[in-house]
């Protein structure tokens, strides 16, 4: 994996191993490892290659997703994206080979043609995506084999997906098994061809909350048509149109920027990174996506789109700006197109931001994150339990932002939480979603519940 330069670094880490880790912000920003794979017994907050891929392709909800391995991995990534359909409901199933001890000493490529008839028998899906795991990899099941003389035998489309979680101590190596899997769906077979539009294809958004929904509409009122979100609220049939894309945008760069780059090389679509979380950074979006199209028409559209939201909302943020201002806040996300977006909308409500961090974070990515942060503030890549507590007590913080692992631990220190997890239901996204995460942050932060709470003090030594 790839390693960024690394100077010395500002705050001390829990395991000396780990130093390199984190860094401090501000312009003067020490350097930080990333892209590194997780230490081993540190209990990264990653989580493993195979979930990497799986809530990239989970949203596609007419397909079927099949995972080759033990229950428990089935059952750990059941249904783990908040994401609304619009039609069908086939993928919130979940489907396993059910791998046993017996599969494992003999082989379990049987057991998988086996599975893969089944599903083909009685729900009929147009595609299956067949996710490799770390007991399948490790004994050497050939899923890709399988998978094309299934496709074969009942003519659909059979996608393997090559997630053996021992590939990597970095779940963004399964966002890449994913997005292979995608371009191996979406290109034109046999001379087939697919007709140019002057649709957008909508790229790492994932519709948690009806987020799909909601940009949509702001790009019907522009005069802009959504051509298919990758993968959110998605289907078979509609990725297959991803070619006649004019422009591709690209939400999630983590998960997503290595498609939107092989969908130029092969189909000559540009794309260009948009962050809709965030009432500033919506509109920011929304103006560079209409001056792509550069029609006077959906240029003043755009504007008076944005005014009214804008002049709508401003009165609310204020209100709980007045509130909020002075109170310092922690931020551990997965992506760091999230942890940008966040960062912002916070200093828009006054407040401190002491924390920051990602799992799959890139080095462009922390030096505008630093960029943004104060010279004390911390920020760390990949971080585990011990150092998100360390750090939340050492600089006091108020409220965090953050996923599922992160809530019990903010909760059990004091400390408010607002959940911005990949299953949440809730839509933070645009204009609307900006109000609602103000809403959010002003009750947890400003709940009389932790005055009743005696504060745990730093440690002095981790």
């Amino acid at each position: 994996m790839e390693e960024c330069c690394v100077q010395k670094a500002g705050p001390d880490a829990c395991i000396s191993e780990r130093q390199n880790s984190i860094s401090s912000g501000g312009k003067n920003k020490t350097a930080i490892h990333c892209a590194d794979d997780s230490l081993a017994g540190s209990v990264s907050q990653r989580a493993c290659v195979f979930c990497g891929a799986r809530v990239v392709l989970n949203p596609v909800t007419d397909a079927v997703h099949l995972v080759h391995g033990p229950i428990g991995c089935a059952t750990y990534t059941w249904d783990i994206r908040g994401s609304l359909s619009s039609g069908s409901e086939m993928y919130r199933n979940s489907f396993s080979s059910d791998m046993k001890e017996h599969d494992v000493v003999f082989g379990g490529e049987k057991k998988l043609v086996a599975c893969i008839d089944e599903i083909v028998e009685k729900y009929h899906p147009p595609a299956i995506f067949v996710y490799a795991t770390c007991v399948s990899g490790m004994i050497g099941d050939d899923i890709i084999a399988v998978s094309k003389a299934a496709s074969s035998r009942h003519n659909i489309e059979v996608i393997p997906v090559e997630s053996s979680g021992f590939i990597s101590g970095n779940k963004v190596v399964g966002y890449r098994a994913a997005a292979v899997a995608l371009m191996k769906l979406i290109t034109p077979k046999n001379g087939e061809t697919v007709q140019k539009t002057r649709k957008l294809n909508f790229l790492g958004e994932y519709n948690l909350g009806g987020e799909t929904w909601l940009i949509q509409r702001y790009l019907a009122e522009m005069g802009i048509e959504i051509n298919v979100a990758f993968t959110g609220d998605s289907t078979v049939a509609a990725l297959k149109q991803a070619p006649g894309a004019c422009l591709n945008i690209v939400q999630c760069t983590g998960s997503m920027h290595w498609v939107a780059a092989n969908l130029e090389k092969e189909f000559g679509t540009p794309f260009m990174s948009v962050n809709f979380f965030g009432a500033e950074n919506t509109a920011d979006s929304l103006r560079r996506i209409a001056a792509f199209y550069d029609d006077p028409e959906i240029y003043r559209c755009t504007e008076a789109l944005i005014a009214r939201e804008m002049d709508r909302i401003r009165p609310i943020i204020q209100r709980y700006r007045k509130k909020l201002t002075g109170k310092r806040a922690a931020i551990y996300v997965g992506g760091a197109y999230k942890a940008v977006a966040i960062i912002r909308q916070l200093k828009e409500l006054g407040m401190e931001i002491v924390l920051t961090g990602t799992q799959t974070g890139k080095k462009e990515e922390y030096d505008d994150i630093s960029g943004m942060l104060d010279e004390n503030a911390v920020v760390i890549d990949d971080a585990n339990p011990a150092e998100l507590e360390k750090f939340l007590l050492e600089k006091r913080v108020d409220v965090m932002a953050g996923g599922v692992k992160e809530r019990v631990l903010a909760f059990k220190l004091g400390i408010g939480f607002v959940d911005h997890n990949h299953d949440r239901k809730e839509c933070l996204a645009g204009f609307d979603g900006a109000v609602t995460f103000a809403h959010e942050v002003h009750v947890t932060t400003c709940s009389p519940v932790w005055k009743q709470l005696k504060r745990t003090l730093a440690p002095e030594v981790c």
